[in-house]
C-alpha cells in the first residue's frame, strides 16, 4: 500500500509497504504455476507439495512476487493521479529480507501535460522557385549519357574530357612501387573524378599507344595512411580511347524509358522536378515550424528523458571520434552545456509532436512503414539486406515508425499554420532545405 508521496515538478518520490503475508500469498501463486512443470525426484509434475516448492524456489518466486505487487500498486497510483511515466522507476527496497514487510521507495519522472497550441497564430514562409527549363534539358542529357555507347576511336584520336581511356598504370613512391597502385586495362572515364585529383587531367590529350608518367599528390585525408599527403608517380600506358556516342533525342529514346514521346518525357521530368521543389520547400517549412515550437511552447522536461538523450549523443560522439586520439581540434570536443541544450530541444520537440499527434489522431499505416523501408532500401546496393534488418530488428522498426509519426504530425500541424510565400532561386531553396 502506498503511504505517501513527494512531488517536485515532474519528479515523484513514492513510499509504500507490502505486507509479508501478501508477498508470500503472491509467491505461493507463482510457486503453484512452477509446480505444474517442475521436475523433482519422487514427485509427479503438478502434484508437488507447496512446502517442497517453497524449499526449492521460494526466493525466486518471492522476487517475481514483489515486482508484480509493486507494479500493481504503481499502476493503481498513476491511474488515480492521471499521470504517465516518462521512464522506468528506480526501486529501493531498503534492505528488505524474505519474511519481512517490504518497505519500498519509487523514484520516477512523469510526462508533462502539453499546453494548448494555437497553430493559427504561427506563420511560416513557403519558399517557391520557378522551374528552369535548363534543368529539364540537363535531365534529358543525363538520360542520353546513361544510354551512350563507348566506341573505340582511331589510334590517332586524342583523348578528351568525357572519353573513356583503357589504360595500364603502376604507382610509385619515389622509385618503389606501392601496393594496390597498379591495374591493367582499366576503363577510366576522364573527368569523372574517380581517380585522385590531377590524374585524369594528365591523361587527357594522349592517344592510343602513348606511354607516359602522371605525377600527383595524394590528398592529406586519403584513406590509406601510407599514401596520404605523399607525392606519387604513375607509369601509364594507353591501350585505346573510346568516345561516348549519345543516342539521338527522339521518340524512340523516350519509349526506351517508358514514355510515348520526347514531349511526354519532358512533362514527366517537369513533374518530378516540381515535386522535388515542393518537398524542398516543405522541408524548410518543417524546420521553421520546429524552431517556432521550440521557442514558443513552454514545457517542463523530465530529467530522465534529457539525460537519456544526452547519453546517447555522448556515445555517438565518442564512437564517431574514437580515431581522433586527441588530434581532432576544438570543433570535435564535447561541449556538455551546448549538447545538453540540444538534447533538451530534441526531447521537447519529440514530446510536443508525440502528444499533439496522439491528440489529433495521427497514425502510421502499414503502407507508410513499407514505403519508408523501400525508400531506405533503395539507397543501398543490396536492398534485401535492409529488408532483412528491419524484419529481424523490431527496435529499429519501432524507431522508424516513430520518425514517420513525427513527420506526419509535423505535416498535419503545417495545415493549421499561416503561410507567406517568398520567391527564391532554386539553389537557395535547396540550400535552405537541410533538416534540423
Amino acid at each position: 500500500m502506498i503511504k505517501k508521496d513527494k512531488i517536485k515538478d515532474l519528479h515523484y518520490t513514492v513510499n509504500g509497504t507490502i505486507s509479508a503475508a501478501d508477498l508470500q500469498a503472491a509467491a505461493d501463486e507463482i510457486l503453484t504455476e512452477y509446480g505444474k512443470k517442475a521436475k523433482i525426484s519422487g514427485f509427479r509434475s503438478g502434484h508437488i507439495p507447496l512446502t517442497i516448492l517453497r524449499q526449492r524456489y521460494n526466493a525466486s518466486a518471492m522476487g517475481e512476487a514483489i515486482d508484480k505487487l509493486i507494479n500493481r500498486e504503481l499502476n493503481d497510483y498513476i491511474t488515480d493521479k492521471k499521470i504517465r511515466l516518462a521512464g522506468t522507476p528506480h526501486v529501493d527496497l531498503a534492505g528488505w529480507q524474505i519474511g519481512q514487510d517490504a518497505e519500498y521507495t519509487l523514484d520516477f519522472d512523469i510526462l508533462p501535460t502539453l499546453p494548448a497550441i494555437d497553430l493559427e497564430k504561427f506563420t511560416v514562409t513557403k519558399k517557391t522557385a520557378k522551374l528552369d527549363e535548363a534543368e529539364v534539358e540537363k535531365a534529358i542529357e543525363n538520360i542520353r549519357k546513361s544510354r551512350s555507347v563507348a566506341e573505340k576511336q582511331p589510334d590517332d584520336y586524342v583523348a578528351q574530357n568525357g572519353d573513356t581511356a583503357v589504360i595500364d598504370f603502376k604507382g610509385f613512391l619515389g622509385d618503389k612501387e606501392f601496393e594496390g597502385g597498379a591495374a591493367e586495362k582499366h576503363h577510366l572515364i576522364l573527368g569523372s573524378g574517380a581517380f585522385i585529383p590531377g590524374f585524369e587531367d594528365q591523361v587527357i590529350g594522349h592517344k592510343s599507344g602513348d606511354e607516359f608518367d602522371v605525377n600527383v599528390k595524394f590528398p592529406s585525408e586519403y584513406h590509406a595512411e601510407n599514401l596520404a599527403g605523399k607525392d606519387a608517380r604513375f607509369a601509364v600506358k594507353v591501350h585505346e580511347v573510346r568516345k561516348h556516342i549519345l543516342p539521338e533525342l527522339n521518340d524512340e529514346l523516350a519509349k526506351s524509358v517508358g514514355h510515348e514521346s520526347v514531349e511526354k518525357l519532358r512533362e514527366h521530368i517537369r513533374t518530378i522536378l516540381n515535386e522535388q521543389y515542393d518537398e524542398a520547400s516543405k522541408r524548410d517549412m518543417r524546420n521553421e515550424l520546429l524552431d517556432i515550437l521550440a521557442d514558443k511552447v513552454k514545457l517542463d522536461l523530465p530529467d530522465v528523458l534529457v539525460d537519456q538523450e544526452l547519453n546517447m549523443a555522448k556515445q555517438e560522439h565518442d564512437r564517431t571520434h574514437a580515431h581522433c586520439d586527441g588530434d581532432c581540434g576544438n570543433d570535435h570536443k564535447w561541449d556538455d552545456k551546448k549538447e545538453r541544450k540540444d538534447a533538451e530541444r530534441r526531447v521537447k520537440l519529440g514530446l510536443i509532436l508525440a502528444e499533439w499527434g496522439t491528440q489529433n489522431k495521427v497514425e502510421v499505416s502499414r503502407d507508410d512503414l513499407q514505403h519508408a523501408v523501400w525508400n531506405e532500401a533503395s539507397r543501398y546496393p543490396d536492398p534485401k539486406q535492409v529488408f532483412e534488418f528491419y524484419n529481424k530488428n523490431q527496435n529499429a522498426l519501432a524507431m522508424l515508425r516513430g520518425m514517420i509519426f513525427e513527420r506526419k504530425a509535423l505535416d498535419a500541424m503545417l495545415t493549421h499554420v499561416k503561410t507567406k510565400e517568398k520567391a527564391v532561386k532554386p539553389e537557395e531553396l535547396f540550400q535552405q532545405a537541410d533538416v534540423r
